[in-house]
């Protein structure tokens, strides 16, 4: 049990590391395109760089990780980041910061997906919601020291030191992962290694349930993320945020949901992950209508809607993510969790492109049709519900 404990720290520090690395290009764009003399077009190539490789590595990821010990593909992938996160804190032009997002999108892409396999073929079903509960921590830790610590690292000296912060930080998680994981290769004990490529693709495919699962993920991130994409934006000149009140956001959500997740995740075994995730996706709709229509308010206020936002999401994605990995067998997880990864991006790069189609600037510099927004991830939420209820988990798993 105690080596349990350590590797699911040793996964919540990798979900750390390589979260920090994406969120941290976004409050620093000011710094960035006054130092590199960038237009907001650009910076917006820079920070969708990582994205998209980070989704085309997923798909091919899911091709390959199967076939080989677990610890082997992790490392080989954290390394892989470890060095283009230096390559970042080095770039100082933008091709070679865009080159530098690539490579570093092509491994940390997959992190995420090796994370979750690795959490489910060591923990067992009964047990993985609590276990993912602490692994999504990270994403509130990255919210409240992170981006907070790289913030004030970019101030104090220039924007490349975050990146140098943050892979030094790597360097020591990746020695420590080579040092305490153990070897896992049972998974190897039901796969065969030989199986072509388009096999991996058909295995998926004819899968309903994990076609559905697929589905579900896609629903899950545009869900939310259509609102994310323009709500710092709206706060700012609909609500009444100063830019330099946005990061309170993301240090107040983090706060609240770094002890909210792994909560979610007690309850999500304990109840059901269909139970949990069906509560939340119905809270969420009417915080959803809320948060997409407020007018101006104080300040603290609006933080305290948008924390409830944040814990809700969490809600969301705890028992989602428990049902994606219950629903494929071990020896599929690997191949299955990086086709999920892919699925996340690409639900989050046509939420990104919905909003901006739906979302128009006045001529006094409010943010119109934001309600318009909030109705799609509505509909969105409730059609999840349909999905997730045809999702049935693997008795393997």
């Amino acid at each position: 049990m105690k080596k349990q404990h350590i590797l699911i720290a040793l996964m919540a520090a990798v979900q750390f590391t390589h979260i920090v690395d994406f969120v941290i290009m976004m409050p620093l764009g000011p710094q960035l395109m006054r130092t590199l003399n960038i237009n907001p077009t650009q910076f917006g190539v820079v920070v969708s760089a990582y994205t998209f490789s980070a989704a085309i590595s997923g798909l091919i990821g899911a091709f390959f990780l199967d076939k080989y010990n677990r610890k082997s593909a992790l490392l080989f992938l954290y390394i892989g980041f470890v060095i283009g996160t230096f390559f970042c804190a080095l770039s100082n032009q933008f091709e070679l910061l865009v080159a530098a997002r690539i490579f570093t999108g092509a491994f940390g892409g997959l992190l995420g997906s090796m994370v979750m396999a690795v959490i489910g073929d060591a923990v067992a079903e009964k047990q993985r919601g609590k276990a993912i509960g602490i692994v999504m921590g990270a994403f509130s830790l990255a919210s409240v020291v992170g981006i907070p610590i790289g913030l004030i690292l970019a101030t104090k000296f220039n924007w490349n030191a975050p990146f140098y912060f943050l892979g030094t930080l790597s360097l020591i998680i990746g020695i420590f992962l080579f040092k305490y994981m153990e070897n896992m290769t049972l998974h190897l004990n039901r796969i065969n290694l030989k199986q072509k490529w388009y096999s991996v693709v058909s295995t998926v495919l004819q899968s309903a349930n994990q076609r559905n699962a697929l589905l579900l993920t896609f629903l899950l991130m545009s869900g939310h993320f259509i609102v994310f994409t323009f709500l710092s934006p709206y706060l700012v000149a609909n609500v009444g945020f100063a830019e330099t009140q946005l990061s309170l956001i993301y240090l107040v959500g983090g706060f609240v949901t770094f002890f909210s997740s792994p909560l979610i995740g007690k309850y999500t075994d304990k109840l059901g992950k269909k139970k949990v995730y069906i509560f939340f996706a119905l809270l969420i709709l009417p915080i959803i209508f809320v948060v997409t229509n407020l007018p101006q308010m104080p300040v603290a206020l609006a933080l305290v809607i948008t924390s409830i936002f944040f814990i809700v999401i969490g809600g969301r994605v705890i028992p989602a993510t428990a049902t994606a990995t219950s629903a494929v067998e071990p020896q599929q997880r690997g191949s299955f969790m990086a086709f999920n990864a892919s699925v996340q991006q690409l639900g989050s790069g046509v939420a990104a492109f919905l909003a901006g189609a739906i979302v128009v600037k006045n001529s006094n510099g409010l943010y119109e049709h934001f309600n318009y927004v909030g109705y799609v991830a509505i509909a969105i939420n409730i059609l999840s519900i349909f999905v997730i209820s045809r999702i049935k988990a693997n008795p393997q798993s």
